[in-house]
């Protein structure tokens, strides 16, 4: 038996790809990329960036929980922007959502996501239990 955990979230479309959604191995959270695809299926795309963000928090939550993990045990995240005019909205929303929690992170400017999203965020978590 592998060591290494495929995870899926419970309520969140299934991959379309050939991913999981995360995989655990030990104490160690490796996220997939999280576009902001609502937990039907339906996207995002045509939306407003804010919105797109509060989503691609939403899943990155269920992601995380899904693998024992929460935000506060992130210590690397990788966030994909398009257009980095999105950078100053983008940061205070992230800085809600993690309060006083400063993972490592990379800010990516991106010229297109698929289905028209503009924003993703990957993520790495140690977990100590």
């Amino acid at each position: 038996m592998s060591a290494i955990k495929l995870i899926n979230a419970p309520g969140l479309p299934i991959p379309a790809g050939h991913y999981s959604h995360a995989t655990r191995a030990g104490n160690l959270v490796c996220v997939s990329g999280q576009l902001p695809v609502r937990a039907d299926g339906t996207h995002t795309g045509d939306r407003p960036f804010e919105e797109q963000v509060e989503q691609v928090f939403a899943n990155l939550r269920a992601v995380l929980e899904a693998a024992g993990a929460s935000l506060r045990d992130c210590i690397e995240v990788t966030v994909y922007l398009v257009d980095v005019e999105h950078w100053k909205a983008f940061n205070t929303i992230y800085a809600r959502h993690f309060g006083d929690w400063k993972p490592a992170r990379a800010v990516v400017p991106v010229s297109a996501l698929h289905y028209g999203y503009l924003v993703e965020i990957a993520a790495r978590a140690w977990v100590e239990r």
